[in-house]
């Protein structure tokens, strides 16, 4: 899978202008479940997460197609920024983030006391050294879009400045995704072995599975558990049933069909983040069967949302209106919410000259619960419009290889539900480097860059509404659910994320009751 497709599903939360503007301190801030009493000090959390043995990866910039060991990264390794509760978007080893009066130079000043596993002092430097290192890998432009590896400097020995080659207000939340801190000038070989600066410092690694220690003297404050042993699972199946039968004491993300089967049991906990996985339906905009938008406004026209919902996701979840980043505070609810109209998708259709003779190819993957099962269920109900669809599973590997950014109709997720804005800089404005429609639109494009160089509230929502207007009746996605995020968890788990993406392996407050 790409490295920063995999990087993007885990990047959490959301953000807004005015948390930007300001000076941002750290302290995570993470919404976690309930704490069962005074956190208590030791133990070792056995918790599951998905992999694939033919997609292990150790460097924390390289391909991650395993949650496993984004898992591991995310805990031995710290980014510059991270998902908060109250805030959005909190310090994480930048302890503070401002921007220039433009909003296109942003200083970020490195925590106080933060070291790497080994004892030494992290300096910025070492911050400038691995985001160019991050830049410059093949998805480089986007990870950090807008700004170029010599466009980030030291400024003495605490402070990273950033400059964009346009005004971007929200530049930090870019630093939540993949800006994963190495020593400067650790050789290629010795990466999977490099010190890291996060809560856990790695005991031992083996075929996707690991031991990872408490790192009793990072910057962020105590660290309870004593080590948490991670094991990989190839199927969201077996991770479930290693839970209900007391072989680990979390399954991460484990779907919705292990949820309903927990609900039942008094032993397990199920820890729901709700909204959390955009599961969108792509058509391509820049050629093929749907570059007509008629077409592209009859397909988000042909489905039935409700019955999506309720039986793709067995009611874990919720309808979403064909905009990405429902849990944006200003995401546009007052845009009204499209309904399934055969009639109207069917005149949409003819008036586009629409080849009805024709058997369409929607590609799909396993690699999350339900998205087969999405594109099955939505080839039935396209049946109901004279519309013939043929469902093509593909392995991850292959998808991500020959139809991610390429195909003309495909299922996709995002593992994470964080911003308009973000989405729009990933995914939607001309050029972005995971524009999976290949979708290009003037106007768009004109109402993203207003609203990254809006510092005015009330203004950047005006733009911010506007631009989902666009989104939503001209791009290339049918978003036609948000699924919630499910971890099981055994009953003396306690401190659990709740926040999405990268806020949900934020593991440090969690505590095991004896």
């Amino acid at each position: 899978m790409n490295v920063n497709r995999r990087q993007v599903l885990w990047a959490g939360g959301c953000i807004g202008a005015a948390a930007l503007l300001a000076a941002c301190t750290g302290g995570n801030g993470a919404a976690s479940s309930g704490s069962g009493g005074k956190p208590r000090k030791g133990g070792t959390l056995r918790i599951g997460a998905l992999g694939r043995a033919s997609a292990l990866t150790r460097d924390p910039h390289g391909n991650q197609g395993n949650e496993s060991d984004y898992l591991v990264i995310a805990l031995v390794y710290d980014t510059l920024t991270a998902p908060g509760l109250k805030d959005n978007t909190v310090g994480r080893l930048a302890r503070a983030f401002t921007p220039s009066k433009d909003l296109k130079t942003w200083r970020f000043t490195i925590a106080e006391g933060a070291t790497f596993h080994d004892g030494t002092a992290v300096t910025a430097d070492d911050v400038v050294w691995s985001l160019r290192r991050l830049r410059n890998t093949p998805a480089g432009a986007a990870r950090l879009p807008g700004v170029k590896a010599e466009h980030i400097t030291a400024e003495g020995k605490h402070t990273v400045v950033l400059v964009s080659d346009y005004a971007n207000a929200e530049l930090p939340s870019l630093t939540r995704l993949s800006t994963f801190i190495l020593k400067k000038n650790t050789p290629d070989k010795d990466i999977a072995k490099a010190p890291g600066t996060g809560p856990f410092k790695l005991d031992w690694y083996r075929g996707g599975n690991a031991r990872l220690l408490r790192n009793e003297h990072w910057y962020g404050g105590q660290v309870h558990l004593d080590a948490i042993e991670v094991t990989m699972f190839e199927s969201p199946q077996a991770m479930a049933n290693a839970i209900l039968s007391g072989q680990i004491d979390v399954a991460s993300n484990a779907g919705a069909v292990a949820a309903r089967t927990a609900a039942t049991r008094k032993d397990i906990q199920v820890v729901r983040r709700p909204n959390d996985m955009a599961m969108p339906i792509v058509m391509r905009t820049s050629g093929g069967p749907f570059a007509d938008a008629r077409v592209r406004e009859a397909m988000k026209l042909v489905v039935d949302r409700e019955a999506m919902v309720k039986q793709v996701l067995s009611g874990y979840g919720t309808v979403a209106n064909d905009i990405l980043g429902t849990g944006d505070p200003d995401y546009a609810k007052d845009i009204p919410q499209r309904h399934r109209d055969l009639a109207k998708a069917k005149q949409l259709l003819k008036d586009a000259s629409f080849d009805f003779s024709r058997t369409y190819e929607l590609v799909t993957t396993e690699d999350v619960s339900g998205l087969a099962e999405s594109a099955t269920l939505f080839a039935s109900q396209a049946r109901e419009a004279g519309i013939k669809i043929e469902v093509v599973k593909q392995e991850s590997g292959t998808f991500y290889q020959k139809t991610w950014l390429k195909g003309d109709f495909y299922t996709n997720y995002w593992g994470t539900n964080d911003s308009v804005v973000f989405f729009a800089s990933k995914t939607l404005s001309t050029g972005a480097g995971q524009n999976e429609a290949d979708w290009s639109d003037k106007d768009f494009d004109a109402a993203y860059h207003k609203v990254i160089a809006t510092a005015d509230t009330k203004a950047r929502t005006a733009a911010l509404r506007g631009l989902q207007q666009i989104e939503h009746d001209r791009s290339g996605y049918l978003l036609w659910g948000m699924a919630d995020g499910i971890d099981l968890a055994a009953p003396k788990v306690h401190g659990l994320p709740k926040l999405p993406g990268y806020g949900r392996v934020q593991l440090e407050n969690v505590w095991l009751a004896p």
